[in-house]
Protein backbone atom coordinates (compact mmCIF):
# COMPACT_ATOMS: atom_id res chain seq x y z
CA UNK A 1 0.00 0.00 0.00
CA UNK A 2 2.92 2.36 0.58
CA UNK A 3 3.80 2.20 -3.12
CA UNK A 4 0.20 3.01 -4.05
CA UNK A 5 0.20 6.02 -1.73
CA UNK A 6 3.50 7.22 -3.21
CA UNK A 7 2.17 6.85 -6.75
CA UNK A 8 -1.05 8.69 -5.92
CA UNK A 9 0.74 11.54 -4.13
CA UNK A 10 3.24 12.03 -6.97
CA UNK A 11 0.46 12.00 -9.57
CA UNK A 12 -1.47 14.61 -7.57
CA UNK A 13 1.67 16.74 -7.15
CA UNK A 14 2.27 16.74 -10.91
CA UNK A 15 -1.36 17.59 -11.60
CA UNK A 16 -1.32 20.39 -9.04
CA UNK A 17 1.79 21.96 -10.58
CA UNK A 18 0.36 21.86 -14.10
CA UNK A 19 -3.02 23.17 -12.95
CA UNK A 20 -1.54 26.05 -10.94
CA UNK A 21 0.83 27.17 -13.70
CA UNK A 22 -1.55 26.66 -16.62
CA UNK A 23 0.91 24.32 -18.30
CA UNK A 24 -0.56 22.66 -21.37
CA UNK A 25 0.75 20.80 -24.41
CA UNK A 26 3.80 19.49 -22.56
CA UNK A 27 3.71 16.20 -24.46
CA UNK A 28 4.48 17.96 -27.75
CA UNK A 29 7.71 19.64 -26.63
CA UNK A 30 11.14 18.26 -27.75
CA UNK A 31 12.30 18.10 -24.12
CA UNK A 32 9.33 15.86 -23.24
CA UNK A 33 10.13 13.59 -26.17
CA UNK A 34 13.72 13.09 -25.02
CA UNK A 35 12.80 12.78 -21.33
CA UNK A 36 10.13 10.12 -21.91
CA UNK A 37 12.43 8.11 -24.20
CA UNK A 38 15.28 8.33 -21.67
CA UNK A 39 13.04 7.20 -18.80
CA UNK A 40 11.79 4.28 -20.87
CA UNK A 41 15.37 3.31 -21.76
CA UNK A 42 16.41 3.37 -18.09
CA UNK A 43 13.42 1.30 -16.99
CA UNK A 44 13.83 -1.24 -19.78
CA UNK A 45 17.57 -1.65 -19.26
CA UNK A 46 16.95 -2.03 -15.52
CA UNK A 47 14.38 -4.79 -16.05
CA UNK A 48 16.65 -6.98 -18.19
CA UNK A 49 19.80 -6.10 -16.22
CA UNK A 50 18.21 -7.60 -13.11
CA UNK A 51 17.40 -10.96 -14.69
CA UNK A 52 19.19 -13.88 -13.05
CA UNK A 53 20.36 -15.88 -16.05
CA UNK A 54 20.92 -19.07 -14.05
CA UNK A 55 17.38 -18.96 -12.65
CA UNK A 56 16.04 -18.12 -16.09
CA UNK A 57 17.70 -21.20 -17.59
CA UNK A 58 16.32 -23.39 -14.81
CA UNK A 59 12.74 -22.22 -15.53
CA UNK A 60 13.15 -21.48 -19.23
CA UNK A 61 10.05 -23.34 -20.37
CA UNK A 62 7.46 -21.61 -18.22
CA UNK A 63 9.16 -18.22 -18.67
CA UNK A 64 9.10 -18.52 -22.46
CA UNK A 65 5.42 -19.45 -22.32
CA UNK A 66 4.65 -16.62 -19.90
CA UNK A 67 6.34 -13.85 -21.87
CA UNK A 68 5.12 -15.03 -25.29
CA UNK A 69 1.83 -16.90 -25.06
CA UNK A 70 1.02 -15.30 -21.71
CA UNK A 71 1.58 -11.69 -22.79
CA UNK A 72 -0.20 -12.21 -26.11
CA UNK A 73 -3.12 -13.94 -24.40
CA UNK A 74 -3.43 -11.17 -21.83
CA UNK A 75 -3.23 -8.41 -24.45
CA UNK A 76 -5.77 -10.13 -26.72
CA UNK A 77 -8.22 -10.65 -23.85
CA UNK A 78 -7.95 -7.05 -22.60
CA UNK A 79 -8.14 -5.52 -26.08
CA UNK A 80 -11.14 -7.59 -27.17
CA UNK A 81 -13.28 -6.79 -24.13
CA UNK A 82 -12.21 -3.12 -24.09
CA UNK A 83 -13.05 -2.72 -27.79
CA UNK A 84 -16.46 -4.37 -27.33
CA UNK A 85 -17.27 -2.07 -24.41
CA UNK A 86 -15.89 1.25 -25.70
CA UNK A 87 -15.25 0.75 -29.43
CA UNK A 88 -11.84 2.26 -28.77
CA UNK A 89 -9.63 2.07 -31.90
CA UNK A 90 -6.54 2.05 -29.71
CA UNK A 91 -7.76 -0.74 -27.42
CA UNK A 92 -4.84 -2.97 -28.46
CA UNK A 93 -2.24 -0.32 -27.56
CA UNK A 94 -3.91 0.27 -24.18
CA UNK A 95 -4.06 -3.50 -23.57
CA UNK A 96 -0.39 -4.12 -24.30
CA UNK A 97 0.63 -1.12 -22.17
CA UNK A 98 -0.85 -2.65 -18.99
CA UNK A 99 -0.27 -6.34 -19.84
CA UNK A 100 3.16 -6.60 -18.19
CA UNK A 101 3.94 -7.26 -14.53
CA UNK A 102 6.13 -4.55 -13.00
CA UNK A 103 9.39 -6.16 -11.73
CA UNK A 104 10.07 -3.39 -9.18
CA UNK A 105 6.67 -3.84 -7.59
CA UNK A 106 7.20 -7.60 -7.52
CA UNK A 107 10.59 -7.19 -5.84
CA UNK A 108 9.08 -4.84 -3.26
CA UNK A 109 6.49 -7.40 -2.11
CA UNK A 110 8.67 -10.51 -2.50
CA UNK A 111 10.17 -10.19 0.99
CA UNK A 112 7.99 -12.12 3.39
CA UNK A 113 5.95 -13.56 0.54
CA UNK A 114 4.20 -16.88 1.12
CA UNK A 115 5.22 -18.10 -2.31
CA UNK A 116 7.49 -21.12 -2.50
CA UNK A 117 11.07 -20.61 -3.69
CA UNK A 118 10.22 -22.06 -7.11
CA UNK A 119 7.19 -19.80 -7.53
CA UNK A 120 9.20 -16.75 -6.41
CA UNK A 121 11.82 -17.52 -9.04
CA UNK A 122 9.18 -17.93 -11.74
CA UNK A 123 7.42 -14.68 -10.80
CA UNK A 124 10.66 -12.68 -10.62
CA UNK A 125 11.81 -13.92 -14.03
CA UNK A 126 8.32 -13.57 -15.52
CA UNK A 127 8.02 -9.94 -14.43
CA UNK A 128 11.52 -9.12 -15.71
CA UNK A 129 11.24 -10.80 -19.08
CA UNK A 130 7.76 -9.58 -20.02
CA UNK A 131 8.84 -5.92 -19.79
CA UNK A 132 10.90 -5.89 -23.01
CA UNK A 133 8.34 -8.10 -24.75
CA UNK A 134 5.57 -5.67 -23.77
CA UNK A 135 7.55 -2.63 -24.92
CA UNK A 136 8.25 -4.17 -28.32
CA UNK A 137 4.65 -5.35 -28.75
CA UNK A 138 3.27 -1.95 -27.75
CA UNK A 139 5.41 -0.16 -30.32
CA UNK A 140 4.28 -2.46 -33.12
CA UNK A 141 0.68 -2.42 -31.87
CA UNK A 142 0.76 1.38 -32.11
CA UNK A 143 2.23 1.13 -35.62
CA UNK A 144 -0.62 -1.17 -36.66
CA UNK A 145 -3.18 1.11 -35.04
CA UNK A 146 -1.86 4.22 -36.77
CA UNK A 147 -1.38 2.64 -40.19
CA UNK A 148 -4.48 0.46 -40.11
CA UNK A 149 -2.57 -2.28 -41.93
CA UNK A 150 0.05 -4.94 -41.46
CA UNK A 151 3.76 -4.73 -40.89
CA UNK A 152 5.80 -3.16 -43.67
CA UNK A 153 9.38 -2.91 -44.79
CA UNK A 154 9.96 -0.16 -42.24
CA UNK A 155 9.14 -2.56 -39.41
CA UNK A 156 11.52 -5.18 -40.79
CA UNK A 157 14.24 -2.55 -41.11
CA UNK A 158 13.59 -1.45 -37.52
CA UNK A 159 14.13 -5.02 -36.30
CA UNK A 160 17.38 -5.07 -38.26
CA UNK A 161 18.60 -1.85 -36.63
CA UNK A 162 17.73 -3.27 -33.20
CA UNK A 163 19.70 -6.41 -33.97
CA UNK A 164 22.67 -4.32 -35.12
CA UNK A 165 22.48 -2.27 -31.92
CA UNK A 166 22.58 -5.44 -29.81
CA UNK A 167 25.54 -6.81 -31.76
CA UNK A 168 27.53 -3.58 -31.39
CA UNK A 169 26.72 -3.45 -27.67
CA UNK A 170 27.94 -7.04 -27.32
CA UNK A 171 31.21 -6.27 -29.09
CA UNK A 172 31.74 -3.23 -26.86
CA UNK A 173 31.03 -5.36 -23.79
CA UNK A 174 33.63 -7.91 -24.90
CA UNK A 175 36.16 -5.09 -25.12
CA UNK A 176 35.45 -3.46 -21.74
CA UNK A 177 34.43 -6.37 -19.49
CA UNK A 178 38.00 -6.97 -18.32
CA UNK A 179 38.72 -3.27 -17.81
CA UNK A 180 38.17 -0.97 -14.84
CA UNK A 181 34.59 -0.57 -13.51
CA UNK A 182 34.27 3.01 -14.79
CA UNK A 183 34.73 1.75 -18.34
CA UNK A 184 31.84 -0.71 -17.99
CA UNK A 185 29.69 2.04 -16.47
CA UNK A 186 30.53 4.34 -19.38
CA UNK A 187 29.58 1.64 -21.91
CA UNK A 188 26.23 1.04 -20.17
CA UNK A 189 25.43 4.76 -19.98
CA UNK A 190 26.30 5.19 -23.66
CA UNK A 191 24.05 2.25 -24.58
CA UNK A 192 21.13 3.79 -22.64
CA UNK A 193 21.64 7.22 -24.23
CA UNK A 194 21.92 5.82 -27.76
CA UNK A 195 18.90 3.58 -27.18
CA UNK A 196 16.84 6.54 -25.97
CA UNK A 197 17.98 8.79 -28.81
CA UNK A 198 17.32 6.21 -31.55
CA UNK A 199 14.40 4.45 -29.77
CA UNK A 200 16.02 1.07 -30.42
CA UNK A 201 14.47 -0.36 -27.27
CA UNK A 202 14.56 -4.01 -28.27
CA UNK A 203 18.31 -3.82 -28.88
CA UNK A 204 18.79 -2.07 -25.54
CA UNK A 205 16.76 -4.74 -23.75
CA UNK A 206 18.95 -7.45 -25.26
CA UNK A 207 22.07 -5.49 -24.25
CA UNK A 208 20.88 -5.49 -20.64
CA UNK A 209 21.22 -9.28 -20.56
CA UNK A 210 25.01 -9.17 -20.93
CA UNK A 211 26.16 -5.56 -20.45
CA UNK A 212 26.10 -5.80 -16.65
CA UNK A 213 27.44 -3.21 -14.22
CA UNK A 214 29.87 -4.44 -11.54
CA UNK A 215 27.54 -2.99 -8.91
CA UNK A 216 23.88 -3.64 -9.80
CA UNK A 217 22.75 -1.20 -7.11
CA UNK A 218 23.57 1.66 -9.48
CA UNK A 219 20.93 0.43 -11.91
CA UNK A 220 18.40 -0.07 -9.10
CA UNK A 221 19.03 3.47 -7.88
CA UNK A 222 18.57 4.90 -11.38
CA UNK A 223 15.27 3.05 -11.84
CA UNK A 224 14.14 4.10 -8.35
CA UNK A 225 14.65 7.74 -9.34
CA UNK A 226 13.02 7.27 -12.75
CA UNK A 227 9.78 5.96 -11.23
CA UNK A 228 8.67 9.11 -9.34
CA UNK A 229 9.90 11.33 -12.20
CA UNK A 230 7.75 9.41 -14.68
CA UNK A 231 4.76 9.47 -12.32
CA UNK A 232 5.19 13.24 -11.84
CA UNK A 233 5.21 13.78 -15.60
CA UNK A 234 2.09 11.64 -15.91
CA UNK A 235 0.38 13.74 -13.24
CA UNK A 236 1.19 16.92 -15.17
CA UNK A 237 -0.55 15.49 -18.23
CA UNK A 238 -3.71 14.72 -16.24
CA UNK A 239 -4.54 18.43 -16.15
CA UNK A 240 -6.49 17.82 -19.35
CA UNK A 241 -8.83 15.39 -17.57
CA UNK A 242 -9.08 11.77 -16.44
CA UNK A 243 -11.22 9.04 -17.98
CA UNK A 244 -11.99 7.30 -14.71
CA UNK A 245 -14.58 4.84 -16.04
CA UNK A 246 -12.54 3.39 -18.91
CA UNK A 247 -9.42 3.47 -16.75
CA UNK A 248 -11.01 1.40 -14.00
CA UNK A 249 -12.36 -1.08 -16.55
CA UNK A 250 -8.90 -1.35 -18.14
CA UNK A 251 -7.35 -2.02 -14.74
CA UNK A 252 -9.90 -4.70 -13.87
CA UNK A 253 -9.38 -6.37 -17.25
CA UNK A 254 -5.59 -6.35 -16.77
CA UNK A 255 -5.94 -8.10 -13.42
CA UNK A 256 -8.46 -10.61 -14.81
CA UNK A 257 -6.11 -11.35 -17.73
CA UNK A 258 -3.31 -12.27 -15.30
CA UNK A 259 -5.65 -14.70 -13.50
CA UNK A 260 -6.49 -16.32 -16.83
CA UNK A 261 -2.85 -16.58 -17.98
CA UNK A 262 -1.62 -17.92 -14.63
CA UNK A 263 -4.38 -20.52 -14.49
CA UNK A 264 -3.29 -21.88 -17.87
CA UNK A 265 0.47 -21.74 -17.33
CA UNK A 266 0.98 -22.78 -13.68
CA UNK A 267 -1.62 -25.47 -13.10
CA UNK A 268 0.92 -28.01 -11.80
CA UNK A 269 2.17 -25.80 -8.97
CA UNK A 270 0.76 -26.13 -5.43
CA UNK A 271 -2.63 -24.50 -4.89
CA UNK A 272 -1.55 -21.37 -3.01
CA UNK A 273 1.36 -20.78 -5.39
CA UNK A 274 -1.15 -20.77 -8.24
CA UNK A 275 -3.40 -18.40 -6.33
CA UNK A 276 -0.62 -15.90 -5.59
CA UNK A 277 0.73 -16.03 -9.15
CA UNK A 278 -2.79 -15.44 -10.45
CA UNK A 279 -3.02 -12.36 -8.20
CA UNK A 280 0.46 -11.07 -9.13
CA UNK A 281 -0.56 -8.40 -11.65
CA UNK A 282 1.01 -5.03 -10.82
CA UNK A 283 1.79 -2.02 -13.01
CA UNK A 284 4.58 0.46 -12.43
CA UNK A 285 7.30 2.31 -14.27
CA UNK A 286 7.01 0.53 -17.63
CA UNK A 287 3.27 1.14 -17.97
CA UNK A 288 3.68 4.75 -16.83
CA UNK A 289 6.48 5.52 -19.29
CA UNK A 290 4.75 3.75 -22.18
CA UNK A 291 1.72 5.95 -21.50
CA UNK A 292 3.99 9.02 -21.58
CA UNK A 293 5.49 7.90 -24.89
CA UNK A 294 2.14 7.25 -26.57
CA UNK A 295 0.57 10.45 -25.26
CA UNK A 296 2.62 12.30 -27.87
CA UNK A 297 0.54 10.71 -30.63
CA UNK A 298 -2.62 9.69 -28.76
CA UNK A 299 -4.12 12.60 -26.84
CA UNK A 300 -5.95 11.28 -23.78
CA UNK A 301 -3.94 8.05 -23.57
CA UNK A 302 -2.58 8.96 -20.13
CA UNK A 303 -6.10 9.87 -18.99
CA UNK A 304 -7.07 6.19 -19.33
CA UNK A 305 -3.83 4.49 -18.27
CA UNK A 306 -3.29 6.50 -15.05
CA UNK A 307 -6.50 5.33 -13.29
CA UNK A 308 -5.92 1.84 -14.71
CA UNK A 309 -2.51 1.61 -13.02
CA UNK A 310 -3.93 2.77 -9.68
CA UNK A 311 -6.83 0.31 -10.05
CA UNK A 312 -4.54 -2.66 -10.76
CA UNK A 313 -2.33 -1.93 -7.76
CA UNK A 314 -5.27 -1.42 -5.39
CA UNK A 315 -6.86 -4.71 -6.51
CA UNK A 316 -3.49 -6.44 -6.08
CA UNK A 317 -3.13 -5.21 -2.50
CA UNK A 318 -6.71 -6.10 -1.50
CA UNK A 319 -6.78 -9.48 -3.29
CA UNK A 320 -3.44 -10.68 -1.90
CA UNK A 321 -4.36 -9.59 1.61
CA UNK A 322 -7.59 -11.59 1.29
CA UNK A 323 -5.68 -14.60 -0.10
CA UNK A 324 -3.19 -14.51 2.77
CA UNK A 325 -6.02 -14.29 5.29
CA UNK A 326 -7.84 -17.21 3.67
CA UNK A 327 -4.64 -19.28 3.67
CA UNK A 328 -4.04 -18.56 7.36
CA UNK A 329 -7.61 -19.51 8.32
CA UNK A 330 -7.52 -22.67 6.19
CA UNK A 331 -4.25 -23.91 7.68
CA UNK A 332 -3.33 -22.01 10.88
CA UNK A 333 0.40 -21.79 11.50
CA UNK A 334 1.33 -23.34 8.16
CA UNK A 335 0.83 -22.35 4.53
CA UNK A 336 -0.79 -24.62 1.96
CA UNK A 337 2.40 -24.52 -0.08
CA UNK A 338 4.44 -25.69 2.91
CA UNK A 339 1.92 -28.38 3.74
CA UNK A 340 1.87 -29.73 0.19
CA UNK A 341 5.64 -29.61 -0.01
CA UNK A 342 6.19 -31.28 3.33
CA UNK A 343 3.66 -34.08 2.79
CA UNK A 344 6.10 -36.19 0.88
CA UNK A 345 8.85 -35.32 3.36
CA UNK A 346 6.74 -36.42 6.35
CA UNK A 347 5.85 -39.67 4.64
CA UNK A 348 9.50 -40.28 3.81
CA UNK A 349 10.56 -39.49 7.36
CA UNK A 350 7.89 -41.86 8.72
CA UNK A 351 9.01 -44.56 6.35
CA UNK A 352 12.64 -44.04 7.23
CA UNK A 353 11.72 -44.04 10.93
CA UNK A 354 10.04 -47.41 10.56
CA UNK A 355 13.05 -48.64 8.63
CA UNK A 356 15.44 -47.48 11.36
CA UNK A 357 13.31 -49.15 14.03
CA UNK A 358 13.28 -52.43 12.14
CA UNK A 359 17.00 -52.22 11.50
CA UNK A 360 17.68 -51.38 15.15
CA UNK A 361 15.70 -54.43 16.15
CA UNK A 362 17.79 -56.57 13.85
CA UNK A 363 21.04 -54.99 15.00
CA UNK A 364 21.80 -53.35 11.66
CA UNK A 365 22.92 -49.71 11.54
CA UNK A 366 20.29 -47.22 10.40
CA UNK A 367 21.11 -45.53 7.05
CA UNK A 368 21.25 -41.78 6.56
CA UNK A 369 18.35 -40.26 4.61
CA UNK A 370 18.89 -40.19 0.83
CA UNK A 371 18.18 -36.49 0.55
CA UNK A 372 16.94 -33.50 2.44
CA UNK A 373 13.36 -32.47 1.86
CA UNK A 374 12.93 -28.70 1.45
CA UNK A 375 9.92 -27.06 2.96
CA UNK A 376 9.80 -24.18 0.54
CA UNK A 377 6.86 -25.39 -1.50
CA UNK A 378 8.81 -27.03 -4.31
CA UNK A 379 6.97 -30.27 -4.95
CA UNK A 380 9.43 -31.38 -7.55
CA UNK A 381 6.74 -31.46 -10.21
CA UNK A 382 7.58 -29.69 -13.44
CA UNK A 383 5.54 -26.75 -14.60
CA UNK A 384 4.21 -26.82 -18.13
CA UNK A 385 7.00 -26.03 -20.47
CA UNK A 386 9.59 -25.99 -17.67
Amino acid sequence: MARIRLLTLVLLAGWALAASTGLDGLQHSPAYLLASSLLLAIGLYGSTHGIDRAEARANAGVIVLAVTVGVLLKAAFIATVLFLLYDDPFALVLAVTVAQIDPLSVAAVMTGSRLSARARTILAAWSSFDDPVTVVLSVYAATLAFSGGGAGLGDVADLGWNALFAVVAYLVWRLVRGGPPWLVHAAAIMAILVGAWTFLMLGLAIAGLFLRLPDSRRVEQAVAVAFPLAAFLMGMLLVGGVDVAEGIVLGVLAFAAQILAAALLTWRLPLMDRVHLALAQQNGITAIILALVFERSLDGFVAVVAPAIVTVNVIHAVANRAANSWESRSSPGRSWTSRSASGESQESRSASGESRESRSASGEPAPLPDRLHPGDGDTGEPVDGA
